[in-house]
C-alpha cells in the first residue's frame, strides 16, 4: 500500500516547515508529501524548493492561485496528483508525532475512512515547537485535550469505533483510500471561504457506504494556535451542506474530475 500526505498550507512557512521536520521522524514514512498550497506567497515556494534538493521523499509542491479561501478545491489539486493508494491529509499547522503515520496506516481497512483527533497549543507551546521544531510532552502547559497525546494500542482499540455522522468532522487529520475519494468526486470546488467542506466530503462518502473509524488515543496531531479564518462564507456553504444532506448526495459534479492544471 502507497501512502500520500496531503498537506494544506496558505502563508505560514515557519509552521509548514515545522511540520515537514516531523514528517522525517515518522516510524513509518510515507511514500510522498503533496503541499496543497492555496496561493502562498513566493517565501512559501522557497521553501520548498529548498527542502527538495535533500528531503529523503518525493515532495512536491501543488500551488493555485490566491482568489479567495479554496480549500476544498486546493486539496482536489493534491489529490489529482496522488501516485499513493491511501491518501492522508493534514494542515499546515498540524505537527506530527512519530506515530501519526503508522496509525493510519496501521488501521486503514477497506470500506472505511479515519478520523483523528487533536492537541491544541496554545500561544506559548505554540513559539516553542516553531522555534525548536520539537513535539510536546504530556505534562507540559499549554495543551488542550492533553489525553490526546497518549500513542496506546490497548486503549485504541478499546476506544476508537465506527461514528457514521459527520459531528466533529476535522479535515486537518484525516485519511481515505483514493479509489474511495474518487468514487464522490473529491471535494466540492463550490465551497469558496471558510467552513463546511470538509462534512460536505465526508457526507458524500457515508451516503455512499463508506464507514467512517473514529480513531482515539492513535493518531492524533499537535495544533499550532492562530488566530480564527472568518466566517463570512458560512451562511453560503452551510445551505450546500444542507443541501447535500436532504438530496443525500454521493457524488458533486464541481470536483475532482474538474481540476485543470491551469487554474
Amino acid at each position: 500500500m502507497k501512502t500520500s500526505l496531503i498537506i494544506t498550507t496558505y502563508n505560514w512557512k515557519e509552521a509548514l516547515s515545522a511540520v515537514l521536520d516531523s514528517v522525517l521522524y515518522q516510524s513509518i514514512l510515507p511514500d510522498e508529501v503533496i503541499i496543497a498550497d492555496d496561493g502562498s506567497r513566493d517565501d512559501t515556494k522557497k521553501l520548498i524548493n529548498e527542502l527538495q534538493k535533500e528531503y529523503p521523499i518525493s515532495l512536491i509542491h501543488s500551488w493555485q492561485a490566491d482568489i479567495g479561501f479554496r480549500a476544498a478545491e486546493s486539496r482536489n489539486r493534491a489529490i489529482s496528483k496522488a501516485n499513493g493508494d491511501y491518501i492522508i491529509i493534514i494542515d499546515g499547522d498540524i505537527v506530527l508525532p512519530p506515530s501519526f503515520v503508522a496509525s493510519h496506516v496501521n488501521n486503514a481497512k477497506q470500506g472505511q475512512f479515519i478520523q483523528g483527533g487533536r492537541v491544541l497549543l496554545n500561544k506559548e507551546r505554540t513559539n516553542e515547537v516553531l522555534k525548536r521544531h520539537i513535539i510536546p510532552k504530556i505534562w507540559q502547559s499549554g495543551l488542550k485535550n492533553r489525553h490526546n497525546t497518549i500513542n496506546c494500542k490497548q486503549l485504541s482499540s478499546m476506544f476508537s469505533k465506527i461514528s457514521n455522522s459527520d459531528r466533529s468532522t476535522r479535515s486537518c487529520n484525516m485519511s481515505f483510500w483514493l479509489s474511495d475519494i474518487k468514487k464522490v468526486n473529491g471535494f466540492n470546488n463550490d465551497f469558496v471561504g471558510w467552513g463546511r467542506e470538509d462534512s460536505e466530503f465526508v457526507l458524500r462518502l457515508l451516503n455512499s457506504g463508506v464507514n467512517r473509524l473514529y480513531l482515539k488515543f492513535a493518531g492524533a496531531g499537535y495544533h499550532l494556535y492562530h488566530k480564527e479564518n472568518s466566517r463570512m462564507s458560512l451562511p453560503k456553504n452551510d445551505q450546500l451542506l444542507k443541501n447535500t444532506i436532504s438530496s443525500k448526495s454521493t457524488y458533486c459534479e464541481n470536483g475532482l474530475n474538474e481540476i485543470k492544471e491551469t487554474k
